[in-house]
């Protein structure tokens, strides 16, 4: 009897600029590649510092980086542009309005804030509405970014019922003036000007919010260094995640000193650290608190990677 697949499981990383979270992003996926799960790593960093951790080209499909594991750079412009595409309505079945100054109602893609964020989000949907992988860990964009991004169902789910509700009228207005022609398609509902594609988008963002607010299935990870500004801006953000119905799973704390006593900075460095993990530590009660030390080398490369990997998750 053959076993039952388990369902995917998604990891998200999401921190301050700089703090390391493609990294800690780059290493978990090397880890359960390692364990023989089949991994897909997608970033949605504009920055593409996805390919810099592997040493390595990833482009905006699939890439194959090492058994087991795979990863994807999504390209902002790329992604506008078929986004357009597919949103946009024929300008053959419109044209005709024009005249009227209604030509402004159809175009979506030219109307809707942050377009560009819109159509990685809708790539970031259907990949998370993938079956083919065991493990899919998205590496987002600064976490300024990335609560835009989350944000994006409400305001796209928004966007995209007035547009549908847009498009049926005038469909039906463009219909009625077919009838009245001698040529052209006369069918009732024969022009709808692109809703079936809204509305997938419409049922992909509802699959998708009960994804990222189900603690079976979502493990988000918050990345941050330990320094004030970090621990703050990392405190307002779980609060806004809260707000999302989207739970922290763990909290990374990177680029601790290692102990040397023969460095008075390192050593006075380290004290300040020491200090700033006991906030975090009691400001983050009840999360699990990984550490993960400051390397002499950049982490860059599979070598650099297991070692993180195995700072954060043991062999």
């Amino acid at each position: 009897m053959a076993l039952r697949k388990k369902e995917t499981q998604f990891y998200l990383f999401a921190g301050k600029g700089g703090v390391g979270k493609t990294s800690m992003a780059a290493a978990t996926a090397l880890y359960f590649a390692r364990q023989g799960k089949k991994t897909l790593i997608i970033s949605t960093d504009p920055a593409h510092s996805l390919a810099d951790s592997f040493e390595m080209k990833i482009s905006g499909e699939i890439t194959q980086i090492a058994d087991n594991l795979y990863g994807v750079e999504i390209d902002p412009k790329k992604s506008m542009a078929e986004y357009k595409e597919k949103l946009a309505p024929k300008m053959d079945k419109v044209g005709f309005l024009k005249g009227l100054g209604l030509e402004d109602a159809f175009d979506f893609a030219g109307t809707v804030p942050g377009i560009d964020e819109l159509a990685a989000f809708d790539k970031f949907l259907l990949y998370m509405q993938s079956k083919d992988y065991n493990i899919i860990i998205f590496d987002t964009a600064p976490f300024g970014h990335t609560l835009r991004f989350l944000s994006l169902p409400d305001i796209l789910d928004s966007w995209v019922g007035k547009m549908i509700s847009i498009r049926l009228k005038m469909a039906g207005l463009i219909n009625m003036f077919k009838k009245m022609m001698p040529f052209g398609e006369s069918e009732e509902g024969s022009t709808k000007l692109g809703t079936e594609e809204l509305e997938l988008i419409k049922k992909r963002i509802s699959e998708a919010r009960k994804m990222l607010a189900d603690k079976k299935k979502t493990h988000f990870n918050l990345v941050l260094i330990p320094e004030t500004m970090s621990i703050s801006e990392s405190e307002r953000s779980v609060k806004i995640l809260s707000e999302y119905g989207i739970p922290v799973s763990k909290v990374v704390v990177n680029q601790m000193i290692p102990e040397n006593v023969k460095c008075s900075f390192c050593s006075e460095r380290r004290k300040m650290q020491q200090e700033r993990l006991k906030e975090i530590r009691s400001m983050f009660k009840g999360l699990e608190i990984l550490q993960v030390q400051l390397y002499k080398n950049e982490v860059k490369g599979v070598d650099m990677l297991e070692k993180v990997a195995k700072e954060l998750y043991g062999n």
